[in-house]
């Protein structure tokens, strides 16, 4: 690995700068803002590959994930994937005309809608997952397994009081 690298100079520029400034933060925030940068295009690729959107998959991997017969309410669909319930029934409305989900009666709740993936929905989630986790193991191929367990503790530290907030 370099031992330094663009943050280590952006950082040092900013120490002879602005001395009066405590720079430290960037050298974990801009090397996460990088990582995140390399990660979405990572995504973007990987779902691209499979004909999805970012936002396709999004939908389709909260049904995926649920189990079952893989359907799940809009409300639940909004609460999994953090927009609002008029983005997220126009994305169901595309998603069923691509027939990647589709909507039924909820049997539970006559006034409710479940929306389920289909049989396509569930191949193209499932292909575009197994291209993504490739995808981003090769981004962590420079750590070892003990690293990787380390980092992910640390960003789940840092993460945790805005997990929290979003509730």
């Amino acid at each position: 690995m370099p031992e330094t690298d663009e943050v280590d100079e952006i950082v040092e520029a900013w120490r002879r700068e602005r001395p009066d400034l405590d720079a430290s933060p960037m050298q974990v925030l801009s090397r996460v803002s990088r990582l995140a940068h390399h990660l979405d295009r990572a995504r973007k690729e990987a779902f691209k590959a499979h004909g999805l959107d970012s936002w396709e998959f999004d939908v389709l991997a909260a049904l995926r994930r649920a189990g079952g017969d893989y359907e799940l309410s809009p409300s639940r669909l909004v609460a999994e994937t953090l927009v609002t319930s008029g983005t997220m029934t126009n994305r169901i409305d595309r998603l069923v005309a691509r027939e990647l989900v589709e909507r039924r009666a909820d049997p539970g709740d006559r006034r409710g809608v479940l929306v389920r993936l289909t049989a396509e929905g569930a191949a193209r989630v499932d292909d575009a997952l197994a291209e993504l986790l490739t995808r981003e193991a090769a981004l962590l191929d420079d750590l070892d397994a003990t690293d990787r367990d380390r980092l992910a503790a640390d960003l789940r530290a840092l993460t945790h009081r805005f997990d929290d907030q979003a509730s």
